[in-house]
């Protein structure tokens, strides 16, 4: 491009920058000068590129580049492409030399930029999206359109319901979703950006997320605020019983003592409050009795702990774990005493089944089979003695088994069981040949008898016993 020498004077003395002065006449005359030139300069840079291109381009369709036919093409193939920008070359088509009269949404400063810089490559603009797309960069959501993404996982935002009205009714459509999550990150929320009272004041009335409210407050450990949460619904028992909870915290054997103490005076229900009573008892009574057995143990004077030491302590234990100890350690012992079974059983109503069952257990593990024996006998009012049971003497053999007891105390229980095809298959599974024996005896089944002296040891007592049984004249068999 060719320059006339004025063109180029002025262009290279001119500048957009000038000095300070206090000429305001002159200096609103030099802006005016300024101006006349980029305008020429613009008109002459126009003029000269038109000169020197005298084209109009189009695509290999024949549509003219830059309408709107060719835009929406071009945008179709830039979706298709890999997106690798690649530089096309158009074929030119002379016309007469003219500039487009239709107006663009390009600006002026990107006409300057186009024209001075011929590097610039000129794309297709881009289609403007659907309304509905924009959806996921706004917040403007109802309530139920809130809910819905959060169910699917989408993004979203709680922050924009600032109003009581607004929080609520964002919760109740969270209950209508049916879904926990949802409900218990709203109240989350709530929790954050309400006070305590107006929260708990509308839980009242919504059952569902109150329910959702409290396991939360539970699972995160929130004790005080569940208490006030309780309090303010008028609920003292399960207040109480949230205070008694907090035993679980407290460590120290005696501090525990002292803190269900107090748990006594609170408003628990009727059955709660037997249950708490007999915490705390047990739990006074355990204490003594370990300081006592400790003491005992350390200065050898009960052979007992001598023969079995002690492999844990009884702090905290059950009540059950406690009764099985006490008959273990200290069975005999006077009623009087706090360690005694008998005052253990009668304290905390123990039923006869379990003190059984417990005791048994206890004395068997000792292999005190006199003991055992005692546990089941009772006398009647004429002297004689008579073994009972309040729970089936199958299961007492299956215990004493267990404990390894020997053949003659096993087969004394096993003729206890009543019905007589369990008592031969118990007496045939622990081999317990006399009970067996004799009883195929009293049915008078001789077929049987002889079946069974095949399975016995040749020349055994079993075996000399079955044959004097069959050469007995005086029995009648029935087969």
């Amino acid at each position: 491009m060719m320059r006339g020498k004025p063109d180029e004077d002025d262009y290279w003395n001119s500048s957009k920058f000038k000095a300070f002065t206090f000429d305001d006449e002159d200096d609103d005359f030099t802006r005016l000068k300024e101006s006349k030139r980029a305008v020429n300069s613009i008109r002459s840079l126009v003029e000269e590129e038109d000169e020197e291109d005298d084209v109009e381009k189009v695509s290999w369709s024949g549509e003219p580049v830059g309408s709107i036919s060719w835009s929406v093409k071009e945008t179709e193939s830039s979706i298709r492409s890999t997106g690798e920008v690649r530089d096309q070359s158009f074929p030119k088509i002379h016309t007469a030399p003219s500039l487009p009269k239709n107006s663009s949404g390009y600006s002026l400063s990107s006409l300057f930029k186009a024209f001075g810089d011929p590097s610039i490559r000129n794309y297709a603009p881009e289609l403007r999206k659907p309304k509905s797309e924009y959806k996921d960069y706004v917040s403007d959501w109802t309530p139920e359109e809130t809910v819905k993404r959060m169910q699917q996982g989408k993004v979203y935002s709680l922050e924009k319901f600032r109003s009581l009205q607004d929080k609520l009714l964002l919760l109740d459509e969270a209950v209508n979703a049916h879904d926990g999550n949802v409900i218990t990150a709203v109240l989350i929320y709530l929790k954050k950006s309400l006070s305590k009272e107006i929260l708990f004041r509308e839980l009242i009335t919504r059952e569902i997320a109150l329910r959702h409210y409290i396991h939360y407050l539970k699972e995160i450990g929130e004790q005080k605020l569940l208490v006030e949460l309780f309090k303010s619904m008028d609920r003292t028992e399960d207040m109480a019983l949230m205070q008694y909870r907090d035993h679980l915290n407290v460590r120290d054997e005696n501090k525990r003592r002292d803190f269900l103490k107090n748990c006594l005076s609170f408003p628990f229900s009727p059955d709660d409050a037997t249950h708490v009573q007999d915490h705390y008892t047990l739990l006074e009574r355990q204490i003594i009795i370990e300081a006592n057995d400790k003491q005992v143990e350390s200065s050898g004077q009960a052979d007992i702990f001598k023969k079995y030491p002690r492999k844990a302590s009884i702090l905290n234990m059950p009540i059950i774990t406690t009764l099985y100890y006490s008959c273990f350690y200290h069975y005999g012992e006077s009623d009087g005493t706090f360690s005694s079974p008998a005052n253990i059983r009668k304290t905390f109503r123990i039923s006869d089944k379990q003190f059984l069952l417990t005791c048994l257990g206890a004395r068997a593990k000792l292999k005190a089979w006199f003991d055992v024996d005692a546990l089941f006998t009772t006398k009647n009012w004429l002297g004689y003695t008579k073994k009972r049971s309040p729970i089936g003497f199958h299961r007492i053999v299956d215990i004493l088994q267990k404990n390894n007891a020997p053949v003659q105390v096993l087969q004394d229980y096993v003729n206890l069981v009543e019905d007589v095809e369990q008592k031969i298959s118990l007496a045939q599974k622990y081999k317990c040949h006399d009970v067996i024996i004799n009883t195929y005896r009293d049915l008078k089944d001789r077929q049987q008898l002889i079946v069974y002296r095949g399975k016995v040891e040749k020349g055994s007592s079993e075996y000399r016993k079955i044959e004097e049984i069959l050469s007995n004249s005086q029995l009648r068999w029935k087969n």
